[in-house]
């Protein structure tokens, strides 16, 4: 595909995206509510959920279709209770004693660009988000998930055109987007949404349009000995197994204080878990990376499959393979992320120990995303908090579920967390919502407040400047 051809179908697209977002900029409240809801039932709607799910597995290959129902369902009812009630026209928030009145306003045509691993809950949180703030979109989903968004927007436009939703406020490419296309869309647009590849997140970042990318997970949890170990146990292998560890969220490593260590092996193994001897790790090692790189016929497989490759007989029951790891960094593949049913374990001394191993991991793969614990420790849960380089720390929770929003916890319902500076992120949260809208602030007069020098100096010229005569006045 030459230049011009690449900039003409990215230029078209454009240009329908931002004649259905004037429109769609008039719509009222409850208009724009009824065309999130009709959006989140074409994937909600049981029937094509399970056709988009199995379709996902076949077209990919990546993780399993039972779970991408639930993901699918869950991801989106949740993000639909984040957004009820939540006004993004006109007036949407007033503070009296300051004057000020905030105006809520779209941000145009968002360029949305999203992995394989979750090709239609990832396509569908981010169209809900832009289209409650009165944007239109445009998706470029990864060549390998682009046949499953483009089945699915064909679902998505029946329900549009029930509610006589403007046409094309969603849109994707008639072909697998290329690189050309994708770097070409991130240009053109008001504002890029990336999650998925890093090259991806980097090339965003500079387009010089507004770009919202999130960073790699490599999650790391920390077992401790006031744990309730069981819990513990079953939360992990729930979280770990789901979707074949397709989640950034997926755990990757525990560390595990010595004193229960054991204790906390048996648990897992009776969860399904298996602990691999030496000569198993180095061909599971071999298997899982190809020339350093993850080997994508072995990711988001079940255990068993991964089992059956470093010829590991074991029977269906198997749900995750362990190792066990003391070195961090990149000779030591196992300490990064595995997209996988593989889990890495590290034996800490003591809790500081602990910590020592966790802020290691991040330090190589993952900072800034997420860190979880079990623990009855508060205090321990508050240093983890304050000392170590991470947006979410998730607390006696199955990770995977947690991180992105749960109806057991407060964090937003988002398929895209933000990982901070530390990943040369734009934002350090969930992504939802609030990220799709410009606001107005109206500024009127308030009764005067006016700095003095006293009141802010006095302190400090005492205790820096004693026995100076200072006037303040």
């Amino acid at each position: 595909m030459n230049k011009n051809s690449t900039s003409e179908i990215v230029d078209t697209l454009v240009k329908k995206a931002h004649e259905a977002q004037i429109v769609f900029e008039k719509y009222n409240q409850n208009q724009v509510d009824e065309v999130v809801t009709a959006v989140a039932w074409a994937l909600c709607k049981p029937s094509t959920n399970k056709l988009i799910s199995n379709l996902a597995v076949s077209s990919t290959g990546l993780g399993d279709a039972e779970d991408k129902i639930l993901k699918n369902r869950r991801k989106t009812l949740g993000l639909l209770r984040d957004l009820k009630g939540v006004k993004t026209v006109g007036v949407i928030n007033e503070i009296k004693e300051k004057g000020i009145i905030e105006i809520a306003k779209p941000v145009g045509v968002v360029g949305s660009i999203t992995p394989s691993t979750n090709p239609a809950a990832t396509p569908i949180n981010n169209i809900i988000n832009a289209l409650k703030g009165r944007n239109s979109i445009i998706v470029s989903p990864s060549p390998a998930g682009s046949k499953v968004f483009k089945e699915l927007l064909v679902f998505i436009n029946k329900e549009l055109e029930k509610v006589k939703a403007p046409k094309n406020l969603i849109q994707t490419f008639d072909e697998p987007a290329t690189k050309e296309l994708t770097n070409e869309l991130m240009l053109k647009v008001n504002l890029v949404i990336v999650t998925g590849s890093l090259n991806n997140v980097k090339q965003a970042a500079q387009s010089g349009t507004p770009a919202i990318g999130v960073g790699q997970g490599n999650v790391t949890v920390i077992v401790d000995e006031t744990a309730d170990l069981k819990d513990a146990a079953k939360k992990i292998k729930m979280s770990k197994t789901f979707d074949n560890a397709t989640s950034c969220s997926s755990e990757n490593s525990l560390i595990i204080i010595d004193e229960i260590y054991k204790k906390t092996i048996d648990l897992l193994t009776v969860e399904g878990a298996i602990l691999l001897n030496n000569e198993k790790k180095e061909l599971l090692e071999k298997t899982l990376w190809v020339d350093g790189r993850l080997n994508r016929e072995v990711i988001a497989k079940p255990a068993k499959f991964i089992a059956d490759k470093i010829k590991l007989d074991v029977d269906n029951n198997v749900k995750i393979l362990m190792i066990e790891e003391e070195g961090i960094g990149n000779k030591f593949l196992f300490s990064g992320e595995k997209l996988s049913p593989v889990l890495t374990l590290y034996k800490a001394k003591n809790f500081e120990h602990a910590k020592e191993i966790a802020h290691k991991i991040l330090n190589h793969q993952g900072i800034g995303h997420s860190i979880g614990i079990h623990s009855k420790n508060n205090d321990r849960v508050m240093e983890i908090g304050l000392e170590l380089p991470v947006c979410r720390v998730i607390v006696n929770q199955a990770h995977t579920f947690a991180t992105g929003g749960s109806f057991t916890n407060g964090l937003p319902f988002s398929l895209s967390m933000g990982c901070g500076t530390w990943q040369k992120n734009s934002i350090d949260n969930n992504l939802n919502y609030k990220h799709f809208i410009n606001t107005t602030k109206i500024s009127t007069t308030i009764k005067g407040s006016e700095a003095k020098l006293k009141d802010y100096f006095e302190d400090y010229c005492k205790k820096y400047s004693p026995g100076e005569s200072i006037d303040f006045e």
